[in-house]
């Protein structure tokens, strides 16, 4: 990571799962998943302020107290707290209090990185929030700062600012915008990508039919039309039985020895100018075999071929206009 000047695993652990909307996790599940995931080499977590209202930041916050935090890094988020969610509550003062709030619950003096947490578009491009920031650095509450973006066009405003040090961005097989220009002007300003949602809600691991029912308390029940927060979040923006169908597909290039979850992060992690891909998991099994996925080879041409096409033929209307 560049602008960051630190080193992370390729595959690191999104912890929205373990705050909530994705159904219960006790907090032994909790605690159990970040372990393995770290005993895996995972040395990259992603968390947020509202993810449970900051259940997932406490639970990280303990995980490290019980491990420590040498080599590894944190990245919480803030702004989805702002109700109403409106551009005016991207000020000083809400970042300071919030920023209060994330590092009482991690424990921690001075935040790894804070990145702003999809906000309304104009934050973009509003000078006084990023000097802001900036002050907040200054003062030490943080190393560095970033932005969460819905949008392509989000993202590359958000490059353009000389500070911002990550930009976090859906990306995966079924949302392949982002390649054509962010991935390119990112690694040009020296910009950290983190890729979540890539396994698009779970639809890339392979495992649901059209019959796969969610809990009530999961936004891939209540959030399938963007009812919540924006429905690119929820399978990624792609209609659910179109998901599970192109799923299929995927899964029937996998090579034999490895999951089609695995295989859909290397497909990320291959992808110049990533830097990290943030997989959830529910459970310790889940994030063992994540991480494995920064081991395997990378995929073969005829694959990614493939991958292409099922994306242009089956995914591309859907998804590609809006984001």
């Amino acid at each position: 990571m560049e602008r960051l000047g630190i080193a992370t695993s390729v595959i690191g652990l999104g912890c929205w799962q373990l705050g909530g909307d994705w159904g219960a996790v006790s907090e032994d599940h909790a605690l159990a998943t970040l372990h393995a995931a770290a005993d895996a080499g995972v040395t990259f977590f992603d968390t947020a302020d509202v993810y449970g209202d900051g259940r997932s930041e406490q639970l990280v916050g303990r995980f490290l107290r019980e491990r420590g935090t040498d080599g590894i890094t944190v990245v919480t988020k803030m702004g989805r707290r702002a109700t109403p969610h409106v551009a005016e509550e991207y000020n000083g003062a809400n970042f300071r209090a919030w920023n209060d709030r994330s590092r009482a619950n991690l424990g921690v003096d001075c935040l790894d990185l804070v990145q702003l947490h999809c906000p309304p578009t104009p934050v973009y491009s509003a000078d006084e929030v990023f000097d802001e920031l900036d002050a907040m650095v200054a003062e030490g509450r943080m190393k560095a700062y970033g932005v969460s973006v819905e949008t392509v066009d989000e993202a590359l405003t958000a490059i353009a600012r000389p500070n911002v040090a990550s930009v976090q961005i859906i990306l995966n097989v079924f949302r392949r915008k982002p390649l054509e220009r962010v991935l390119p002007a990112a690694a040009a300003a020296g910009v950290s990508i983190i890729a979540r949602v890539p396994l698009a809600s779970g639809l890339l691991s392979g495992k649901y039919d059209e019959s796969t029912t969610f809990d009530a308390t999961d936004h891939r029940s209540y959030n399938r039309n963007g009812e919540a927060f924006d429905k690119g979040e929820t399978f990624s923006g792609v209609p659910f039985d179109v998901g599970v169908a192109a799923a299929r597909e995927v899964a029937a290039l996998v090579p034999e020895g490895v999951s089609t979850a695995q295989f859909a992060l290397r497909w990320i992690a291959d992808q110049p100018g990533v830097s990290v891909v943030i997989p959830g998991a529910r459970n310790p099994d889940q994030a063992r075999a994540n991480a494995q996925a920064g081991a395997l080879s990378p995929l073969t041409r005829p694959q990614l071929d493939a991958l292409e096409r099922i994306y242009d033929e089956r995914i591309r209307e859907h998804v590609h206009v809006n984001w």
